[in-house]
């Protein structure tokens, strides 16, 4: 799985929390501990599906565009790390049954492990995370 991932989901609870304003990216970088450069681009990824909207110029920034509750982690999941879990495999000998077949079978099976995921993921919103924050402190 990538950071793309956490990233968003860091994202997109750092802009619920500030409802009432725009956030920059530097702020969220800042927040987030990565480059700015890296919020950006799950911010443009974020914002392209909706989940976000945005403000060019002077007091302008990133807000949350969305109900927390309609949000789940597999929605931002499927955004930014879809396919993550399938194996790579490197080119294998076709004349060998192990190696003919391998790939096939190990995508077959991480393939189930991502919709594993997704169901477990699909259960979390974006304000179970705000609430868990706010019961850790």
């Amino acid at each position: 799985m990538n950071s793309d991932f956490t990233l968003a989901i860091h994202s997109i609870t750092y802009l619920a929390l500030q409802l009432d304003r725009m956030s920059t990216s530097d702020a969220i970088s800042e927040s987030a501990g990565v480059h700015p450069v890296r919020i950006r681009k799950v911010l443009s990824l974020l914002k392209k599906h909706g989940f976000i909207k945005s403000k060019e110029g002077t007091g302008g920034g990133f807000i949350f565009a969305r109900d927390l509750s309609e949000v789940n982690l597999w929605d931002i999941y499927k955004i930014t790390s879809e396919g993550a879990l399938q194996p790579k495999c490197p080119d294998s000998n076709e004349a060998c049954v192990v190696g003919a077949n391998m790939q096939r079978v190990l995508i077959d099976i991480f393939l189930g492990a991502e919709e594993h995921l997704g169901e477990y993921l699909k259960h979390y919103t974006l304000k179970d995370i705000v609430d868990l924050i706010y019961k850790e402190n």
